[in-house]
This record gives C-alpha cells, structure tokens and sequence, in this order.
C-alpha cells in the first residue's frame, strides 16, 4: 500500500499540472480587487472576502480587536438583523465562516453555484453598513474572554507558546496573541472596534476571491452592482516595525498544573519570498514530514525520550517569523534530556547535508500537497487569497519552483544560518501537581 502510494504521487509530479486553474483578475475603480477562478467539477461555488488587517495592525493595550471584530461581523446591519447572515446562508444550503491571522482577515462561504450571488450581497452590506451595538459589543466582548480562558489560559502548551512568543519578538506585534490579552479585551470599547472596522475595512484594503461552478463574466459584474459604489477609506499608516536581530538565547519557564513536561524553541527566520524561505521549508520537512523523518524516527521511536516531537517552519507570514521545535516528554523522561536531543538532531544536519533522497522526498511531499489540492475549490481559493495576502497570487509559482531548486547544501546552509543558540527563544513547561494531589 505503501509503496502504491508513492508510485501514484511520483506519477502525478510527472505531469505538467498547473498548480491553479486560471485566474480572472479584476480592480474596480474603488481598488477593489477580485480574482475569479472557473472550476465546473461540482455545481458548488465559495466566496471569499480578505481584508488586509489581523492582530499585526493593533496597538498597545489595545489588543485582539481584529478578533473581535471577526465576530461582531455577524451582528448585523440595518437590513440583516444580528445572527441573519449565518441563518440566510444556512437556508440556502450553505456554510460559512471566518478566521482571523496574524497578517489578515478572511470570510467566506460555500454553497450551491446559482446563490453565490447571495454572499456577494450580503458581504457587500456587511462591509459598509455594521451596526455594532454597545450591548451585542460588550456581549461579544465577554464571549472572546472566554475564549481566550479555555484555548489559552486553561491550555498550558498554548500559555507557552504565547509567553515564547513575547520573549522572540521585543519589537514587532507579531509578540502579542491574535486573540489578545485578557486586560487588553477587558478595556475594548465600542468605539475602538468601530473605528478599527472603518479604518480597515473598506474596497481598497480587500481582495474578493470566487471559485467554482461558476461565469467570471457574470461574478464580476454582480460583484461590481454590490460593491462599485463603496468609497475607499483614506491610507492606512504602513507598519514600519521591525525586531532587531537576536543577540542571545532567551528561556522561559512556565509553572502550570499539567501531565507532562514540554518544550517549544523558536528561531527567528525570514518568511517567504526571501530566498532562504525554500530551503527552511525543505529542512522542516526532512525534520518532521512524517513518521520517518528525522525527529520522530530518532526522538520519539529509537530512544523513546518524547510523546512527540516537531518541527515547522512557518514561511507564509507579511513579516520575518520563527521556525519552531516543539516536543512533549515521555512519561519519566528529563525535558532537559529531549532538548539536548532536538539540539543534536540540528547539530547533525550542520555538520553533514541532507541525502538527496531525503531532500527529494521532503519536496515531493510540498508540491504533492499543492497538486492533491485542486480538487476543492475552497482550498483553491484558499491558496490564491494566501498568496496575494503576502504580495500576490502569482507568487504561487515562483513557491513551486523555489521548492524544487533547494539541494542538500541548501538545507544545510540555512540550518547553520538560522539555527544557533543566539538566535533561539526557549520555553519549557513544568508541571506543577493539581489542587486535589497538594
């Protein structure tokens, strides 16, 4: 089965498959981009709304009011009562939903093809016109808050995360949650999420993205009717800041009730387009692409130290991120044990590159994942909103091809260059007994 299955991706990378379907690209007057893609495999279109603004957009004190936003999208206008937007799109036999980044915001919904013109509607109304009412702000306000106690406060590995994020970034927002600081949301008033919301959300701060069963023609001109006569807002102020370099380790402890020790490390790295963006991704994957990569063949199942063990690069940022080591210890095992270990695992890659035949399997895995993805027009969608997010749609090809440029010496270039103690912030959870067993 195993061995079927390779011969099916190698087959399929043999083929000289467009990594997209053709892209419509359209600007309105108001500099309102929208890109549509025509895929009649199924009679199903999504919708896709992107405004340029996450948690990197906020100021001191005052974050997680992207977040929050998110969800006060959904509480309605003068024409759409609170909560009507979800229920009109669920009548229609769709669904729809919205995630908030680091870097962006994005809506979207999935339906038939003959109603998608009933979220070109509805996110047209939603753009210009929310209500925001103080009492559904505050509301809203508390159920964030809570949010954040259950994924984040009662969570230690994410406590941990959060705090490793604050030491490895001194100066960039990219330092504070996207869902904000507990004191943060407890301070948001009404008021500030308006004028975030008609600051950054307008035509010219967005990008529409259609895929599907459906007539760019057609799309656009519906597209134009909804959205044409919105007025752009007037320039947002560009971030200018930017982390200085790392000078020495950093390490964060963390006490919390939990079962077992765990370990996050993270080394600041450039994120994608710079040229060494192919290469880390490359490396990430001979680390940690699978049962038989290097971290979890040697870690976890040779010498047992750790439940698990990772690592990932995360490239597809606006901004310079961190390329991130994680591992939860073995029941009896010393964190400090497993560290050394993820220590020695990168000290090997320095010291001698990668086999072609493990650099060759880590792209294979990349572009296989891209190619086995064309069959959903959300994720179609999805990849072309990513990429125009960091500068434009067509940077998808030239990712591709810098994939397949990286050799062995890449990967252990950038493995010298990015992955050394001055350049590292690590955070280690200790567990601390529970109230009953105190």
């Amino acid at each position: 089965m195993q061995r079927l299955r390779f011969v099916l991706i190698f087959l399929l990378l043999l083929i000289p498959i467009a990594i997209h379907a053709e892209v419509k690209e359209y600007k309105l007057n108001n500099s309102l981009k929208v890109l549509i893609i025509e895929d009649h495999k199924a009679p199903l279109a999504t919708f896709q709304i992107w405004y340029r603004v996450g948690s990197r957009n906020e100021s001191t004190g005052k974050t997680g009011l992207s977040h929050l936003l998110e969800h006060m999208m959904f509480k309605g206008t003068p024409e759409y009562g609170s909560k009507a937007f979800s229920k009109i799109v669920q009548k229609n036999g769709g669904i729809d939903n919205a995630f908030t980044t680091k870097d962006y915001t994005m809506y979207y919904q999935i339906m038939a093809s003959n109603r998608i013109g009933l979220s070109i509607e509805l996110e047209a109304d939603r753009m210009t016109n929310l209500i925001m009412d103080p009492k559904e702000t505050i509301a809203e306000r508390s159920v964030v808050m809570e949010e954040r106690r259950l994924r984040y406060e009662d969570d230690p590995q994410n406590s941990l995360y959060e705090e490793v994020m604050a030491a490895a970034f001194k100066v960039h927002p990219y330092r504070w949650p996207v869902i904000g600081w507990m004191s943060d949301l407890a301070s948001i008033e009404r008021e500030d999420l308006y004028n975030h919301y008609k600051t950054y959300y307008s035509p010219d701060n967005a990008v529409i993205v259609v895929a599907g069963d459906i007539r760019p023609g057609d799309e656009i001109e519906k597209i134009r009717a909804s959205f044409g006569q919105i007025p752009p807002c007037p320039p947002k102020r560009p971030l200018t800041s930017k982390e200085t370099e790392q000078m020495g380790e950093r390490r964060i402890y963390l006490k919390r009730e939990a079962e077992l020790p765990y370990i996050l490390i993270g080394y600041h790295t450039p994120s994608f387009p710079d040229e060494d963006s192919y290469a880390l991704d490359v490396l990430g994957m001979v680390l940690s692409g699978g049962k038989s990569a290097r971290l979890y063949k040697s870690i976890v199942y040779e010498k047992k130290l750790a439940l698990y063990a990772y690592a990932d690069y995360s490239g597809l940022h606006n901004d310079p991120y961190l390329f991130f080591f994680a591992a939860t210890a073995a029941p009896g095992k010393d964190i400090t044990d497993v560290e050394n270990a993820l220590y020695a695992e990168i000290e090997k890659i320095k010291k001698e590159p990668p086999s072609g035949h493990e650099v060759q399997k880590a792209k294979n895995q990349v572009e296989a994942s891209f190619i086995m993805g064309q069959d959903s027009i959300y994720i179609q969608a999805m990849r072309i909103g990513t990429f125009e997010m960091l500068g434009g749609w067509q940077l998808m090809e030239k990712y591709l091809d810098g994939i397949r440029r990286v050799t062995p010496e890449d990967v252990q270039r950038v493995a010298k260059k990015y992955l050394n103690e001055d350049n590292r912030t690590a955070g280690i959870l200790i567990p601390t007994k529970g109230r009953s067993e105190k």
